[in-house]
């Protein structure tokens, strides 16, 4: 056993100094004791783990769940279009445009004419 000078201790003694409180084990700061949070699928509101994890416009999907809309076709994120945070594979977005020729009409929306018009009759600013 290697010895410095003038220095001897034993091994498995309790020194009394103030360096004794360094000598406890510290975890690391990335670990803990916290249960990981469960992410929850936007469409079946089930628990997604990392291996099955989609993520479009910022919401979380199984890759099964991630479907269009109008078909129920399974999208990917090459192929789908998303508005007012429902999605759609391409061709039905754009069939469901140009059936009305306008997105809100087209996808089950009032038009913005008649939101503005509704608040123009409440302003009594209607103009003809």
């Amino acid at each position: 056993m290697f010895q410095a000078k003038g220095l001897t201790t034993a091994p498995n003694t309790h020194e009394t100094n103030s360096n004794s409180a360094a000598s406890v084990v510290q975890r690391s700061k990335s670990f803990s004791l916290r249960a990981p949070v469960k992410e929850l699928c936007v469409a079946c509101e089930k628990t997604v783990y990392p291996m099955e994890r989609l993520v479009a416009d910022k919401l979380i999907f199984h890759n099964s769940c991630f479907c269009c809309k109008h078909c129920n076709m399974k999208l990917s994120l090459g192929s789908y279009a998303a508005l007012h945070g429902e999605f759609y594979c391409k061709p039905h977005f754009q069939q469901l445009f140009k059936s009305k020729g306008n997105y809100d009409e087209g996808f089950g929306r009032k038009q913005h004419k008649e939101l503005w018009a509704h608040k123009e009759v409440e302003n009594g600013t209607k103009t003809a």
